[in-house]
Parts: C-alpha cells; sequence; structure tokens
C-alpha cells in the first residue's frame, strides 16, 4: 500500500490535468526546464491557468532569477496566485551563494516555499534552520541525481527526514524519482511526498504483477514490435 502522498511532475496542461480527473495525486510540481520542453512561453498565463484550473491541490511553481533580490521578488509575486501554491526557491543561486538568508525572509513573511536542488545533508540542516514551524514547507532533496553520482539516497533521505522531522510544518520530497521502487523507498525512509512522471504514474498499476505474466507480455510486445516494423530474415 502506497502511504506517501504522490506529486506530478511535469508541464503538459493536458497531462496535469488528466492525472487531476482521475485522483491519483494530491499536488504537482514544475520548473523552468520542464516548461520550455512543454513549450510554454509565458509563465504567468500557464501558471495562473493551472492555478484555476486545479483549485485544490498542492501547486509549485518556482522563480527563475538568480539575484536573491529578484528571486524576492518573483516569490512575493507567486505566492499571490493563489492558497495553494507554493513558491520553489533553488537552496543556492547559479555562482553557489546560499538562499537561506531569503529562504528565511520569505518563510517570516507567511510565504510557503518549496525548496528545491538540494543534495546534501549540510544543505538540509542549513535550511531547516531558517524554515519557520508556523508555515508549510516542503524540502526536495534530488534523491535521484544523488544515485546518478552512483551513490546511495537511501542514507541521505533517511537522515535528512529525522533531521526535518523537528520541524512539524516541513515535508521531505524524494525529487527527480527515476523507478517505481523509489516510491516504496521513499516511503520507507520517511518522506512524505515523491515526485512522479507521467510515465512513472502509469507504472503503479503493475503493483504485485505476477513476473511470469510479465515476462510474457514483454516477449509479446519484442513480438508486435517486430511484426509491425516488418522485419524479415532469409
Amino acid at each position: 500500500m502506497i502511504n506517501i502522498k504522490l506529486f506530478a511532475d511535469g508541464a503538459n496542461l493536458d497531462d496535469m490535468l488528466a492525472a487531476y480527473r482521475e485522483g491519483i495525486v494530491q499536488g504537482f510540481t514544475t520548473n523552468p526546464t520542464l516548461m520550455r520542453r512543454a513549450g510554454i512561453t509565458d509563465y504567468e498565463t500557464f501558471a495562473r491557468q493551472v492555478v484555476t484550473l486545479i483549485p485544490d491541490r498542492c501547486l509549485s511553481f518556482e522563480v527563475f532569477a538568480d539575484d536573491f533580490t529578484l528571486m524576492y521578488r518573483q516569490a512575493k509575486r507567486i505566492s499571490t496566485w493563489g492558497e495553494q501554491v507554493y513558491v520553489k526557491i533553488p537552496v543556492t543561486n547559479t555562482r553557489g551563494e546560499t538562499a537561506t538568508p531569503l529562504i528565511r525572509q520569505l518563510a517570516q513573511e507567511g510565504v510557503k516555499l518549496n525548496i528545491t536542488a538540494v543534495l546534501t545533508l549540510e544543505q538540509v540542516r542549513a535550511v531547516d534552520q531558517v524554515l519557520s514551524p508556523q508555515v508549510p514547507a516542503i524540502v526536495s532533496v534530488f534523491a535521484g541525481r544523488i544515485a546518478d553520482t552512483g551513490r546511495d539516497p537511501m542514507p541521505v533521505m533517511g537522515k535528512a527526514a529525522q533531521i526535518l522531522k523537528a520541524n512539524s510544518r516541513a515535508e521531505l520530497l524524494w525529487a527527480s524519482t527515476r523507478e517505481v521502487l523509489n516510491i516504496y523507498q521513499a516511503q520507507e525512509c520517511g518522506c512524505e511526498i515523491i515526485t512522479a512522471s507521467k510515465d512513472l504514474i502509469a507504472k503503479l498499476a503493475l503493483r504485485g504483477k505476477d513476473l511470469t505474466d510479465l515476462s510474457r507480455e514483454t516477449v509479446q510486445m519484442f513480438y508486435e514490435d517486430a511484426r509491425q516494423s516488418g522485419f524479415t530474415l532469409p
């Protein structure tokens, strides 16, 4: 059984609405890279459309400035788009300068935050120290990117959950999810939330599937693709 909140990660409005109607996910996250891939050119128009069409789910929209003063202005603007909106703040800027002073200021002003691109426990500790226990927040640790470096993300995520446990309003999010197994790993580590792409969400239907049946279906797929491609050998 899945006992973790599932957030859909993407910027395709049709896919977001489909996931919303199906009632599978409890929230949605996006970022400038996903928006660019989806062909979005008007950030605010897209975001406001999402807020209107998905009024009762957590929605995270990210600032895209690199200067902290501009980040603050963008964050304050984004926060006005809806009560369900969390503002994504990167843990550093492109120069590696920490965003913790900005995070502290926004948290003190009551802005719901999603701290993103977190990869180290040092960053988790620093963020935990400046978030407000009175204001809901999410800390997105990119477990998938940790795994990409050859490191096991499980110990990091487990420790991150312990660090954030004292901050009753901060939830730990397993980000950059690579496979369905990560959902169960995130649950085991104590994460409250995990993000998943459209393709990963579709694979949830495979839970508990008989592996012998799955083997036969895989062979069937290979066979049908070869047949439809017209492959022949003398």
